[in-house]
């Protein structure tokens, strides 16, 4: 199973992960959430982002589920990923893009689920006001 570390300031990954459990179904397994505070100092996180990779390393691959590029979270888990042969870091997690990492990351292969978050979270990223008034419009 490819197993998936969600990265992100604040809580904000642990309740996307609740979210989605909720919509997906829990994950026994293979799942790790770090949440980052601006009390904790660089070292700190640096350490803790590592024990996560090296507790869910797993040969089918390891794909890191971060808030935004250029912050921390993204900073710190670079330089850990280089060195995991199958890893993949994801900026921008949104919840479509974790439920769509729960509901695919046993049956797709590594590089098929990387494509299908990113799809999937790119999908739903719109403006739906827009989308219903040009429906209506259409009529």
């Amino acid at each position: 199973m490819i197993n998936i570390i969600v990265i992100t300031h604040g809580e904000f990954g642990a309740y996307l992960i609740e979210a989605s459990e909720t919509i997906v179904g829990v994950q026994n397994a293979g799942l790790k959430n770090v949440s980052i505070s601006p009390r904790l100092p660089l070292e700190k996180i640096n350490a803790l982002i590592a024990a996560a990779a090296a507790e869910m390393a797993s040969g089918d691959g390891l794909i890191f589920l971060i808030d935004m590029p250029g912050g921390t979270p993204m900073n710190v888990v670079l330089p850990i990923a280089r060195d995991i042969p199958k890893s993949a870091v994801i900026c921008g997690v949104n919840i479509n893009m974790v439920t769509s990492a729960f509901a695919y990351r046993k049956t797709l292969g590594f590089n098929d689920l990387v494509e299908k978050i990113m799809v999937d979270g790119k999908k739903a990223i719109c403006e739906v006001k827009s989308l219903l008034l040009g429906s209506q419009e259409s009529r």
